[in-house]
């Protein structure tokens, strides 16, 4: 009797991503790596009782293209590890203003002329400022 092994497919192995930490720690992580990337004036907004759209906004200045870009990177690459996942950049090319979408945070890196034009912390005045290091 002539008998073939019967192959069960293979199937891959889909690990689960890591569950997301809060967004408020999510958020200062973003802060502190920005800080420690030597970004200026970094802050953080809890976004919260003023729309519905997203809990912080983390805003930072850098002080080049080069390190904007760096910023955005590292940014980003702590979020991957925190299981986050970017939904969106923009002004990355022009790299005056650049804005990463986490969904209920939202990191926005400028350089100093765009920071000041836009004066985002001046606009959202009414969103409480977080003490992102007191935070970690």
């Amino acid at each position: 009797m002539n008998t073939t092994a019967l192959s069960t497919p293979v199937l891959p192995v889909r690990r689960a991503a890591p569950p997301l930490s809060s967004a408020l720690h999510r958020a200062c992580l973003a802060a502190k790596v920005a800080s420690d990337n030597k970004a200026r004036a970094v802050i953080v907004l809890d976004m919260r009782p003023c729309t519905p759209l997203f809990d912080y906004f983390v805003i930072a200045t850098g002080a080049s293209r080069r390190q904007i870009h760096t910023l955005a990177e590292e940014v980003d690459d702590a979020m991957q590890a925190e299981g986050d996942e970017r939904m969106g950049i923009e002004g990355y090319e022009a790299s005056k203003w650049v804005v990463q979408d986490y969904g209920d945070v939202v990191m926005h890196v400028f350089d100093p002329d765009t920071r000041d034009y836009y004066k985002l912390e001046e606009l959202w005045a009414d969103a409480p400022k977080v003490d992102w290091e007191a935070e970690e």
